[in-house]
């Protein structure tokens, strides 16, 4: 392919001991459902920690003069947001061992390592979005629509560096 070793992306950073993992643009299509729902979990993780967390400083603010009913709604907050908060991790957990990087948070974008003219880079998906369309350097956010060529010529193995 011109352009697209093995459609690989790349773009957090490494860890020592750890594989480098770069996919081409099948294997991440194939891995999207999966990839699908982490990312749903992640964002309604998100969105309970967002409604969760002004409840809790407002409720901080005013501890001492807390009723019983509100303090009891104290505590189940914070149960609440560290179960949210070991739940979103969990979650990001199992894109790190699938080797992905969640890029943007808040809008659910997630890049697939590759490796595009011998340059780290990634084919990004956005929630919502029903297959792998776009890919960027991984030094830059603009993403990038894949050429028809990458898709027809798409490799099915994978590479690893150690």
């Amino acid at each position: 392919m011109n352009g697209s070793t093995e459609n690989a992306a790349h773009g957090a950073p490494e860890k020592s001991g750890r594989r480098e993992v770069f996919l081409n643009l099948a294997t991440g299509q194939k891995m999207l459902p999966l990839v699908q729902r982490i990312i749903a979990d992640i964002l309604q993780f998100q969105q309970t920690l967002a409604e969760l967390l002004p409840e809790q400083e407002q409720l901080e603010q005013r501890k001492r003069q807390l009723s019983w009913p509100e303090r009891s709604r104290r505590y189940q907050v914070q149960e609440d947001i560290a179960r949210a908060e070991r739940s979103r991790q969990e979650a990001l957990g199992e894109l790190d061992r699938l080797g992905l990087v969640l890029l943007e948070a808040g809008r659910g974008e997630v890049g697939f390592p590759t490796l595009v003219n011998g340059r780290r880079a990634y084919f990004s998906w956005l929630a919502g979005e029903n297959e792998i369309q776009d890919w960027h350097f991984a030094e830059e956010t603009q993403r990038r629509p894949v050429p028809s060529t990458w898709s027809r010529s798409a490799n099915l193995t994978l590479s690893v560096k150690s």
